[in-house]
């Protein structure tokens, strides 16, 4: 193996508010850490308010006026404008060096953009795909609301979409992907140079700690889509009912989104180790969908409640790491309400027995990745 240290080029859709990307960050802070020099290219979009030793290269695609948008947009359906544009802006003001080119992404940008600079720069290119249409029936996973109107948009942008992700990802050097599910779809399908990276937790930021807490609330963190609006309904019910057994409100759903009471990106691990119960909302429409939120818990040692469970990567990863319960009964949430809520009672907080833990922190799954990477860089696989 050759000694100097690797140049990797990360391309990716923006980290920038709400989402911030952290499995974008986590990957570049990791592998700078490991002294790999790595340089991030993405689209220019809100402001990135957090700490980074690698430099990032924005290019700006939008005036940020509705009607550009809309049009560009259209354009894209048509001609993929969005990947093609992008390449070659990127690729006018490239600085040579690069090892490897790797793009992180949910969509088909910047997938296309990737591949072009990658064949340009006669690099391996790695695909790391976060998400995928498949994993929620109706693609309602990429929409947040459904309205009727717009059904026509997205179905035609799915049917668009899925072709332009697939001819980059049957081309890839090598794919990594974030559950069983994924693998085995993008195994079966598509490229059998398929890896799991699971999205994990930074040890870092989420650790035991037991505080204790003067209310005992189930804490929901993170978007929330109208396909899991079913099971917090039914999460609802169940604490309805056991605080008319209570006679009070004594169990608190502490609802954290985007669009209401958003909790600081430095503060997430604070918000978690302060809560009684973590609610992981799902649906049995989903396939492989191992939420970040899911990981953040199990390094708090916060007990999981999952509704409902989705039969497969999640319910067996909870199982596997006695993380908590993933249930669509009603009675079996609120005996295990009310199993933690005694507990909260006794001790003032609660603390999940969790274990293997350590297997999906990020320094864990980085470790994977860095191995996966140099096996290319240097054509040892």
């Amino acid at each position: 193996m050759a000694d100097k240290h690797p140049h990797i080029l990360v391309v990716s859709d923006p980290p920038a508010a709400p989402g911030y990307l952290p499995r974008v960050r986590y990957i570049c802070n990791y592998l700078v850490r490991q002294g790999y020099a790595v340089t991030l290219l993405t689209e220019e979009s809100g402001p990135m308010p957090f700490l980074r030793t690698y430099p990032v290269k924005t290019i700006r695609m939008y005036s940020g006026g509705m009607c550009d948008w809309a049009l560009k947009t259209a354009w894209t359906l048509m001609t993929n404008w969005h990947n093609r544009v992008f390449a070659r802006r990127a690729l006018a003001d490239m600085d040579s060096g690069y090892d490897l080119v790797l793009c992180t992404a949910f969509s088909d940008f910047p997938l296309g953009a990737a591949q072009r600079i990658a064949r340009t720069l006669h690099l391996p290119l790695v695909c790391d795909i976060r998400d995928l249409d498949e994993q929620v029936r109706n693609s309602r996973y990429q929409y947040r609301h459904q309205y009727w109107w717009t059904m026509p948009f997205r179905l035609l942008y799915r049917a668009i979409h899925i072709r332009r992700r697939n001819r980059v990802i049957r081309s890839a050097d090598a794919v990594t992907t974030v559950s069983p599910w994924h693998a085995g779809f993008i195994r079966s399908t598509l490229n059998e140079r398929v890896h799991i990276i699971y999205n994990g937790f930074d040890g870092q930021q989420f650790y035991p700690q037991d505080i204790p807490a003067e209310r005992f609330t189930v804490s929901y963190i993170g978007s929330l889509f109208d396909w899991q609006r079913p099971a917090l309904e039914k999460v609802k019910r169940a604490v309805e009912q056991l605080n008319e057994q209570l006679g009070d409100n004594s169990i608190i759903i502490d609802l954290h989104t985007p669009d209401s009471h958003p909790v600081p990106h430095d503060r997430l691990g604070d918000a978690i180790r302060s809560s009684s119960v973590m609610l992981v909302l799902t649906s049995t429409d989903t396939h492989g969908m191992l939420t970040t939120k899911f990981y953040e818990a199990l390094g708090c040692a916060k007990p999981v409640l999952c509704v409902p469970s989705d039969k497969g990567d999640l319910a067996e990863l909870i199982a596997e790491t006695n993380a908590g319960i993933a249930t669509d009964d009603e009675q079996v949430i609120q005996s295990f309400l009310m199993e933690r809520y005694d507990e909260w009672r006794k001790k003032g907080f609660t603390h999940q027995p969790v274990t293997g833990c350590d297997a999906y922190s990020r320094e864990t799954q980085c470790e994977r990745l860095k191995t996966i990477l140099t096996n290319y860089i240097y054509h040892e696989s």
